[in-house]
C-alpha cells in the first residue's frame, strides 16, 4: 500500500472515529456485531449477509460502505477484516428460496444464518436499516449504517466480496450470461442474454418474468 502522508493519515483516523459513534454509544456491550447484506437487487444468484464483531478500537484504514470502494480495495479489506475480527460469518440464501419466500424474508434468513455462524455470541446487533425478526439479541437499526458504523461497514464488505467470488464461480458454469462482470445485476447485456438463452438454474424466476416467455419460467 502506498505510504500516506501524516496529514492524510490523521484525516482518515478522524473519519474512522466518526464511524465508531454507535460502537462508542453502546460501549457497555462486550460483543457488538455489525450486520449488512449484499445482493438484494440482482436477477440471479444468492443474497448474502455479513456479520462481524470487531475488537474495541480496532483500526482498519479505509473501512467504508462497500459500494464506495473499488474492487481492489474491497478485496484487501476483505482479508484484513477476517484477520482482525473477533468473529465473522457470511450467511447465504439461494435464488430458489428467494423465489419461495420473497427477497425481504430471504435477506432476514441470510442475516440469521450469518449470526448463527459466529464463533462468539453477540450481545448487540447493529443492523443496516432493518430489524431482523426472530432474534433474541438486542438490535439497533441504523439507516445508512454501512457508512456510519465500522462494524456494519465491515459486514457489508464481507457480504459483497463473498457474493462476488461466488458469482465469478457461476460465470465458469454459465459463461453466456457474463456473471463475472455484472454479478447478476440487471444490466442491458445480462437482460439480453436472458432473452437469448432463457434463464439458468441460478436466476430468480420471480425477478425475470418480464424478460422471458411464460413457457421458459
Amino acid at each position: 500500500m502506498k505510504r500516506m502522508s501524516e496529514e492524510k493519515l490523521q484525516a482518515e483516523r478522524a473519519r474512522l472515529e466518526r464511524m465508531r459513534e454507535y460502537e462508542n454509544a453502546y460501549a457497555a456491550c462486550t460483543a457488538i456485531c455489525g450486520i449488512d447484506e449484499a445482493g438484494r437487487g440482482p436477477l440471479a444468484g444468492p443474497v448474502a449477509a455479513g456479520a462481524v464483531i470487531l475488537p474495541r478500537d480496532c483500526e482498519i484504514l479505509f473501512l467504508n460502505d462497500s459500494k464506495k470502494l473499488s474492487e481492489k480495495r474491497r478485496e484487501a479489506l476483505f482479508t484484513e477484516i477476517q484477520e482482525k475480527a473477533v468473529a465473522w460469518s457470511v450467511g447465504m440464501v439461494g435464488p430458489d428460496v428467494v423465489d419461495e419466500i420473497n427477497i425481504l424474508q430471504a435477506t432476514y434468513e441470510a442475516m440469521r444464518r450469518a449470526i448463527e455462524g459466529l464463533s462468539v455470541r453477540p450481545d448487540l446487533l447493529l443492523n443496516d436499516a432493518v430489524t431482523i425478526p426472530g432474534m433474541d439479541i438486542r438490535q439497533v437499526p441504523i439507516i445508512g449504517g454501512d457508512g456510519k458504523s465500522v462494524s456494519i461497514a465491515a459486514a457489508s464488505i464481507l457480504a459483497k466480496v463473498t457474493r462476488d467470488h461466488m458469482m465469478r464461480e457461476y460465470d465458469g458454469l454459465y459463461p453466456e450470461y457474463g456473471f463475472a462482470r455484472h454479478k447478476g445485476y440487471g444490466t442491458a447485456a445480462h437482460i439480453a442474454a436472458i432473452r437469448e438463452y432463457g434463464p439458468c438454474p441460478i436466476h430468480r424466476r420471480t425477478f425475470i418474468t418480464k424478460f422471458v416467455a411464460s413457457g421458459e419460467e
